[in-house]
């Protein structure tokens, strides 16, 4: 399609345009003297640049435009290419918008809901120039994404967090680095690794535990997850733990037995911890697009979930698969991932997200 062909050809003359990092060959040192003197050059220049090479800690939003910086390259220059490049609001202008968003992992749904709104806008608003759809697109997208109240209660009450996502999404990460914030928030955690199904999961998980500095139960491969939940709900009242959060298991080849693992452990809570506030978070993997998506859907038929943790969001040029989830699932994406740090997994705000994506704000 022309979009990708107009894409690709950016990309060659930008590569095409990149400085070599390769010096002359003629750029040697044809004396001592010479030597000495760009030496003494050097030394004079790192002291003149001293003060301005002190690191300087980036804000979230920064880190989150940053880390949109490959979804932005794709999908909105995309999106900029069809709205620039039309040269009249027709069939042929909604056809290749509505590639152009599929292609960006917003899906059959959520497409059709911001093409109808355009349609719609472009009647009632008489709007005859296809760049003005720009606006209408953005405000569509921040409507798709609202869902309500996504309050996070368990950082105010006694709390148990079950943690559900399958192998490979970041799912020991982001539990480590839930904790870490968590305690820095002068909130007591303890983790239950009760993922006692997958090879190593308890000592990946207790690693994480000591990075984040707080306590483990559990981690015995084989061991009954119920029991490993059961040992920690006690520990948990014992110690006068804020949060607990619970490792799940990750596996969806058998539904059935799934259901009836997360039913057990919730009978647990029902029994020894009933007063707690309950979360049900899943953690996808953003570079898997509408595989993310397709997981979140399976995961809620047998978890109840009420929020979603997107990693990996700086690896993707797919970032529309947020707004879909949303728009689709009405489940509120509460944390999103764009980094390897501890400070990289935040709060997700879907106003700082447009913002971020189409660089609208400062």
């Amino acid at each position: 399609m022309a979009i990708w062909d107009i894409f690709k050809k950016k990309n060659n003359v930008e590569e095409e345009e990149a400085p070599s990092s390769v010096a002359p060959e003629g750029d040697t040192f044809s004396s001592e003297g010479r030597r000495l003197e760009e030496s003494e050059e050097e030394e004079v220049a790192k002291e003149e640049v001293v003060e301005e090479e002190a690191p300087k800690k980036k804000g979230f939003f920064a880190r989150l435009k940053e880390g949109l910086r490959k979804t932005r390259e794709n999908f909105v220059y995309s999106l900029d290419v069809v709205f620039d490049g039309a040269e009249a609001i027709d069939d042929d202008f909604f056809d290749e918008l509505e590639e152009t968003l599929i292609m960006g992992d917003l899906g059959a749904v959520t497409t059709e809901r911001l093409l109808d709104k355009l349609r719609d806008a472009v009647d009632s608003q008489a709007i005859v120039k296809p760049s003005e759809c720009k606006g209408v697109m953005i405000e569509g997208l921040r409507e798709q994404m609202q869902v309500g109240s996504s309050a996070y209660r368990f950082e105010t009450e006694p709390s148990v967090v079950f943690v559900i996502g399958v192998n490979g999404v970041g799912k020991t990460t982001t539990i480590g680095k839930l904790a870490s914030q968590l305690r820095k928030k002068k909130r007591k955690v303890l983790i239950a690794a009760a993922d006692t199904f997958r090879a190593a999961a308890g000592d990946q998980l207790k690693t994480w535990a000591e990075r984040a500095g707080v306590d483990m139960i559990g981690g015995v491969e084989g061991a009954d997850p119920a029991s490993v939940l059961f040992d920690a709900v006690h520990a948990a009242k014992a110690r006068k733990i804020d949060v607990l959060l619970v490792d799940t298991a990750g596996r969806l080849n058998n539904k059935k037995n799934l259901m009836e693992e997360l039913k057990k452990m919730n009978r647990v809570i029902d029994r020894e911890y009933p007063e707690a506030y309950r979360e049900n978070l899943i953690v996808l993997d953003a570079t898997t697009g509408q595989n993310a998506m397709q997981q979140a859907r399976d995961f809620n038929d047998v978890a109840d979930l009420s929020g979603i943790v997107l990693t990996k969001m700086d690896g993707t040029a797919k970032g529309g698969i947020a707004v879909a989830i949303q728009s689709e699932l009405k489940i509120p994406v509460k944390y999103i991932g764009v980094g390897e740090k501890i400070d990289d997994l935040q709060k997700f705000d879907p106003e700082s997200f447009v913002e971020a994506l189409f660089e609208t704000g400062e």
